[in-house]
């Protein structure tokens, strides 16, 4: 497919603060740079982020896959009344990078609106721990979330999912796990431009080639890193790659969005078409001009306050009921 495709343009706000960022931020990130990806991950959370909210953390060691260790963090209101809603988050990374902080800005202010309990996982990252580590250790830490519920102060009828880019698809992966081994039940799935198909054959992906954030280069070498060599091949299952899951029925509905000028564009619309088809109430917005993950790189645009609006809706809709 060829990478001089017509594209659609960023949103003219986005693109000055894209071009802020060319020198801290290439657009395409390599396997040799995956040390300095986590070294230089930005500490979107920490200790003094939960005091001005007034919220509290708690830090639990838990089994992983195989039984190994992996932590997860509770984070609730200090004036918690229980029960209340659960979300149960999966951060991004590209496989490759953060932690259970990264991305947390997304969700600590449904903690606040809702008065919910957040459990936060640390899943393992690749190359040094492939499929199906992260998504086993995440659909690990899902169960252990539900059964220690009521002890977190949750509702375990009232309990979503949540993630963002990578995370995302971990999310939408760990849901059909619990699908298919007839795990915890979930009231709704949030898949914050989620990464789904490892097969680098959209449209959206030749266009966005060397351009923009986490092109497709990029995008490569995180399903490369979690992959290896059964990238792109008949050997990747669907909780890998929820993209490739044919039977989507029985899922709990979906919130997606996305921006119009990313990589994840096209396999996030196809995604939700096929949540629609199988019966499964979704909600999808594609933001024009987005580049991948605007709202947390800048928040202060338009663009990215009705992006976080449009997604707080459907959350209190959805713990609302």
């Amino acid at each position: 497919m060829s990478t001089a495709l017509p594209r659609p343009p960023f949103d003219p706000e986005l693109e000055a603060v894209l071009s802020a960022l060319a020198d801290r931020i290439p657009p395409t990130m390599t396997a040799e740079m995956i040390p300095d990806m986590r070294r230089s991950s930005p500490v979107e959370i920490g200790d003094a982020t939960f005091d001005a909210m007034d919220l509290t953390r708690r830090d639990v060691t838990i089994p992983g896959y195989l039984g190994d260790e992996i932590t997860v963090s509770v984070i609730t209101r200090r004036d918690h009344r229980e029960p209340g809603p659960g979300v149960y988050h999966t951060h991004g990374g590209g496989m490759v990078s953060g932690d259970r902080f990264s991305g947390l800005l997304h969700v600590l202010p449904w903690v606040v609106e809702h008065d919910a309990v957040l459990v936060t996982v640390d899943y393992r990252l690749a190359p040094e721990h492939p499929d199906p580590y992260p998504v086993e250790d995440c659909y690990a830490g899902l169960l252990w979330t539900a059964d220690h519920a009521w002890k977190l102060g949750m509702d375990p009828d009232r309990l979503i999912i949540a993630g963002q880019s990578a995370g995302g698809g971990l999310a939408a992966g760990t849901a059909l796990l619990a699908r298919d081994r007839r795990g915890p039940s979930l009231l709704g799935q949030v898949l914050i431009y989620p990464m789904l198909d490892d097969r680098d054959r959209t449209v959206s992906s030749a266009q966005y080639d060397s351009v923009g954030i986490w092109d497709r280069g990029s995008n490569v070498m995180g399903w490369t890193a979690l992959l290896g060599e059964r990238r792109g091949t008949d050997e990747v299952s669907i909780y890998a790659a929820p993209a490739r899951a044919t039977d989507l029925t029985g899922l709990p509905p979906a919130f997606i969005d996305c921006g119009s000028a990313e990589v994840f564009r096209d396999e996030d619309v196809a995604y939700a078409t096929a949540l629609w088809h199988a019966g499964v109430q979704t909600e999808l917005h594609v933001w024009p001009g987005g580049f991948h993950g605007f709202d947390l790189t800048a928040p202060h645009t338009a663009l990215a306050h009705a992006m976080t609006s449009a997604r707080d809706a459907w959350v209190a809709r959805t713990l609302g009921l």
